[in-house]
C-alpha cells in the first residue's frame, strides 16, 4: 500500500468512527482555528547550527507569552531536546510505538512546556514507515486541542523523516549560520522541499551572527540563489539570534538562556522572535491538526502520482 492509499484508508476509517477515538472535524468555515495549534517545523540543512537550542528557547518564549506549547523532538533516532534541558524521560517515542500511552511519554519542561522526547541510538526510528508516521500524527492529534503551538524539532539534512515533518508543518523555519556550508546546505534543503515536495514558503532565521547587517547578508545569499534557480518560492527573513556568550553558558547548565539569563541580548531576541511569529498571518491556511497534515500530504502525493512518482 502506497502513502496515498494508506492515508485515504485511514481517513475513511476516521469518517466511519473506526480505528481512532478522535474523529476528523468537518472542513467548515465556521470552525474556530483557535481550537488547533499553530504547527511549526524548525529545521536545518546541516547539524551544528544551534537548531535544538533555538527550539528550546523559542518554546520557553511562547510559554512566557502564555501559550500552551508542545515540542516534538523529531530527530527520532538521536534525541537532543531532553539532554539540552537536563531532563530524564522514563519513556520516549520508541515506547509509544510499543504500546505506551502518549500521556506516559510526555514530560514537562521549563515554563510548563510539554515535550515528546525522542530516542537515542534507535536505528528503527531513523526512517519511519507509513503506518508509523500515521500512528504518530494521530496520537498528536489526540492532544492537539490542548496545545496552542506545536514546535517540531526536525533532524538536519534531507532524510525521509526530515522531509515528512517539514511538509506536514504549516510553517517551516530554516536555521542557518554565516558558515558557507550552512548556507549551501540550507539552500539544498529548501531546493528538495520545493522541487520534489512542492513546499513553497520558508522562513529564514539566521543564528549566531554579530549583528543585523551580517544576518541580512546571509539571508540575501540564500534569497539570490533561490530567486535564480527556484520558481514561485517565498523565502522570508524571520530575524536573527546574535552571538552571545550567555548562550553557551546556559547550554552548559542545561537551561534555556531565556530562563537562565532573561536579560541577555539573545534572550531578548527569542522573545521578539516568538512575538513576531504569533503576529504573522498564516499564509498556507488549513488546520493545525492531523486533518491539516493529511490534507497537505494527500495534496503532495496527488501531484506526484500525476507525474508517475510516489512521495
Amino acid at each position: 500500500m502506497d502513502q496515498a492509499e494508506g492515508l485515504r484508508a485511514l481517513i475513511e476509517k476516521q469518517k466511519e468512527g473506526i480505528g481512532s477515538p478522535s474523529p476528523l472535524p468537518a472542513d467548515r468555515g465556521d470552525v474556530s482555528l483557535d481550537r488547533f495549534p499553530r504547527v511549526l517545523s524548525v529545521t536545518s540543512g546541516k547539524g551544528g547550527v544551534g537548531k535544538t537550542n533555538v527550539v528550546a528557547n523559542l518554546a520557553f518564549a511562547f510559554t512566557r507569552i502564555g501559550k500552551r506549547v508542545l515540542v516534538l523532538d523529531a530527530d527520532l533516532g538521536l534525541a537532543n531536546m531532553d539532554i539540552l534541558l537536563g531532563l530524564t524521560p522514563h519513556y520516549t517515542i520508541e515506547h509509544l510505538f510499543k504500546g505506551r500511552k502518549i500521556s506516559d511519554i510526555l514530560i514537562k519542561g521549563p515554563g510548563g512546556m510539554s515535550i515528546m522526547p525522542a530516542s537515542s541510538g534507535v536505528l528503527d526510528l531513523v526512517d519511519l514507515n507509513e503506518s508509523q508516521k500515521l500512528f504518530l500524527l494521530n496520537e498528536i492529534d489526540l492532544i492537539s486541542e490542548g496545545v496552542d503551538v506545536l514546535l517540531i524539532d526536525t533532524g538536519a539534512g534531507i532524510s525521509s523523516n526530515v522531509m515528512y515533518f517539514n511538509i506536514a508543518a504549516q510553517e517551516s523555519i530554516v536555521i542557518v549560520t554565516p558558515e558557507p556550508t550552512s548556507i549551501t546546505d540550507a539552500y539544498a534543503l529548501i531546493k528538495v522541499l520545493s522541487t520534489r515536495f512542492r513546499k513553497k514558503e520558508f522562513l529564514i532565521l539566521v543564528n549566531l551572527v554579530e549583528d543585523a547587517l551580517e544576518a541580512e547578508e546571509v539571508f540575501r545569499k540564500i534569497s539570490r540563489v533561490a530567486d535564480r534557480f527556484l520558481e514561485t518560492l517565498s523565502i522570508d527573513f524571520l530575524g536573527f539570534i546574535p552571538l552571545d556568550k550567555k548562550l553557551p553558558m546556559a547550554v552548559r547548565h542545561q537551561r534555556p538562556v531565556l530562563e537562565f539569563f532573561p536579560k541577555a541580548t539573545s534572550s531578548r531576541s527569542f522573545m521578539e522572535l516568538a512575538k513576531a511569529i504569533l503576529e504573522r498571518p498564516l499564509r498556507s491556511g488549513g488546520f493545525g491538526s492531523v486533518q491539516f497534515f493529511w490534507k497537505r500530504l494527500l495534496q503532495c502525493d496527488h501531484h506526484y502520482h500525476q507525474e508517475g512518482e510516489r512521495v
